[in-house]
């Protein structure tokens, strides 16, 4: 259980390699700084808008574009047909797959990108890996990093369980998508093709093909006094 397998079509996935020496699917994460030398060769093979700030190694695929005052800091691997809009915030070690949107006033650190996946609006992705077609909604938080700065633990069936990781965000699986203004909290994994509506806050581990979302039964309206 918690292989990548279980919650990516790796079969179709450009990207599948950086799976291979992974255990949980969180390994990839312990890796990445390693996995993105070997990745990043420094080609610009796509546009940048003049104003757009590159520093350090970066790798532009065919057809990708970054925008007016996005700011990319390397070593990061940005593929084919991509988009990284105006403000966005990209620092060492993210990988963008094919097919990607990273938009306006987004944040992604040390995280991974599979093709098709989207953050289109004032999102924030810290070490976590976005499944094929992941869409996050406007405000969308992956938050990475525990109060008590210990190792993140993966709540799953009321036991905890080790990930080794001392900043680690969400893994969330093929076809997830993320209404506005959700977070999730630190060591959170989403199986595929679940759906989590707007301003939800959860954390550990929610099963595929599911809806999570708040009950609004009990929220009261009343006149102003």
């Amino acid at each position: 259980m918690f292989r990548a397998q279980d919650f990516f079509n790796l079969d179709q996935e450009p990207l599948a390699f950086l799976f291979e020496n992974t255990d949980k699917v969180w390994d990839v994460l312990r890796d990445l700084e390693e996995l993105i030398k070997d990745l990043v060769k420094p080609e610009i093979h796509g546009n940048i808008h003049e104003s757009a700030y590159l520093e350090g190694p970066v790798y532009l695929g065919p057809g990708s574009v970054i925008g007016p005052h996005a700011y990319i800091k390397g070593p990061v691997y940005i593929g084919a047909n991509s988009e990284v809009r105006h403000g966005a915030y990209i620092r060492p070690n993210s990988i963008i797959g094919d097919h990607c949107i990273v938009g306006h006033a987004t944040e992604l650190k040390s995280s991974i990108l599979l093709s098709h996946a989207q953050a289109p609006h004032f999102a924030y992705v810290g070490d976590s890996v976005l499944g094929r077609g992941v869409n996050l909604g406007a405000g969308t938080k992956l938050a990475n990093f525990k109060l008590g700065a210990n190792e993140v633990q993966l709540l799953y069936q009321g036991e905890r369980i080790s990930t080794g990781l001392r900043k680690f965000g969400a893994i969330l699986g093929d076809g997830v998508s993320i209404g506005c203004n959700a977070v999730t909290a630190p060591g959170t994994v989403v199986g595929k093709n679940t759906w989590i509506y707007s301003s939800v806050s959860l954390r550990g581990y929610i099963g595929p093909e599911k809806i999570v979302k708040y009950d609004y039964s009990t929220v009261q309206i009343v006149d102003k006094v």
